[in-house]
């Protein structure tokens, strides 16, 4: 189908399916049984703005992302006519030192952010999959946050402003560029986590974080009962770690970290080197009362956590009451036989659970009844296309889904953005 774009725009790479990069046709693979036809990338907001207005003309339908780092997140769709990729569009818009803000484009990399933030010694407090190539649009739209999430909260909470382009190619903008501006705030978490159903995000504000002065990683190891008190005691001390997160036995091992029964309680701190020196003291008490094994990491160890998660041939996330969150590691531990590779934030009970295969259907079912029981939720991210039409990857027990289709309604009444892909196939 032809494009018309205005002459005064930058063009559109328009490639056909068949000459696109391996590396999209394998994720497509994991979500849809029919190829797109294309992958269209717009190389300004207003060659973006023609592909969906012509999009909506001609019901084609769509589904947005950046590089497509998380494109298997989520449900499965029938067809898709198009791929429509933002990574083109990643400039710095604005970045307001003083006021520690940043206006970016959605297609930039979160590398390429950190990379321009580091000289001016500050940064944005996430620690999402993937973070050399996945862009900051996408990052938003699947809600990816990580461990920093401890200190810093998620990613809404670090979000000031959005502009975001409607099914219709309408463009409107929520919050803005100031950290006190709270106008729009329902919106943008409306977007966030929304997994591209309801409109394509093109810029973004976040507020920043200067870089602390030193940073100090601590491995603590133990029994699921004591580090399941130490947690417990760490989330009601004064203690503020930037991260902290709880780990399987088996992830350990992948680390070259343990016995092969440890368990682990992985914590990063990062201040003024007097209220580190004072918080690593209150911590080792902790552990010494407990009988726990602590010892100093490398701040490297992180990157190997994040890379042995995404290594697997299932991924999934977990969400659960923290003070149950060391049962749920626990029950997971024992309905795979320690087959699966996990890790769970302290203090939110969000988390990442591995698999090394797709036939543990009975066990997949158990963790979301486990979940579901303790108002949580087990959700299948990137797995095989069979699971997933075996499996439901959502699992959403809950009565907002009248809601949730009434505001699809409104967004994209076509339905051509990311069909059936979100929560009960929205």
């Amino acid at each position: 189908m032809a494009l018309v774009v205005d002459p005064d725009t930058q063009n559109i790479d328009l490639k056909a399916w068949q000459y696109c990069h391996p590396h999209w046709h394998r994720q497509m693979e994991k979500i849809s049984r029919q190829s797109p036809e294309a992958l269209l990338v717009p190389h300004s907001h207003a060659a973006l703005a023609e592909i969906f207005r012509t999009a909506h003309r001609e019901q084609i339908t769509i589904i947005p992302c950046g590089n497509g780092t998380k494109l298997t997140w989520g449900g499965l769709t029938p067809k898709v006519d198009w791929l429509v990729s933002t990574r083109q569009l990643n400039r710095i818009v604005d970045h307001a030192v003083n006021d520690l803000t940043i206006t970016v484009e959605a297609g930039i990399t979160f590398a390429d952010l950190q990379n321009h933030l580091r000289p001016h010694k500050q940064y944005l407090p996430l620690d999402p999959s993937f973070p050399d190539q996945a862009t900051l649009g996408g990052i938003v739209a699947t809600a990816d946050t990580g461990s920093l999430r401890q200190r810093y909260g998620g990613v809404r909470d670090l979000l000031l402003g959005i502009t975001m382009l409607r099914a219709d190619g309408t463009l409107a903008k929520a919050g803005g560029k100031v950290v006190k501006n709270v106008a729009g705030y329902d919106l943008m978490k409306l977007l966030t986590g929304s997994h591209g159903s309801l409109a394509t995000i093109t810029e973004l504000t976040f507020r920043l974080y200067p870089i602390q002065e030193q940073s100090q990683t601590i491995l603590m190891l133990g029994s699921p009962a004591q580090i399941r008190q130490a947690q417990g005691q760490i989330l009601n001390s004064v203690l503020t770690p930037a991260a902290a997160d709880l780990l399987s036995p088996r992830l350990l091992q992948r680390l070259q970290r343990g016995t092969g029964e440890d368990w682990g309680l992985l914590l990063r701190f990062e201040a003024i080197r007097e209220s580190i020196t004072a918080q690593l003291q209150e911590l080792d008490a902790i552990g010494q009362r407990l009988g726990l094994v602590s010892r100093p990491e490398n701040f490297n160890l992180w990157e190997q956590l994040r890379e042995a998660l995404s290594g697997e041939m299932v991924s999934t996330k977990v969400g659960i009451l923290s003070d149950q969150s060391m049962a749920l590691l626990q029950h997971i531990e024992t309905l795979t036989n320690g087959q699966a590779i996990a890790r769970v934030h302290c203090k939110s009970g969000l988390g990442f659970v591995a698999f090394p295969h797709d036939q543990f259907l009975r066990q997949f079912r158990s963790i979301r009844e486990f979940c579901q029981v303790h108002h949580g939720f087990f959700t299948i991210l990137d797995a095989p296309y069979r699971l997933k039409q075996q499996f439901e990857p959502w699992g959403y027990p809950g009565d907002a889904l009248p809601l949730m289709r009434r505001i699809k309604q409104q967004f994209d009444p076509q339905n051509i953005l990311s069909p059936q892909r979100f929560v009960g196939g929205i």
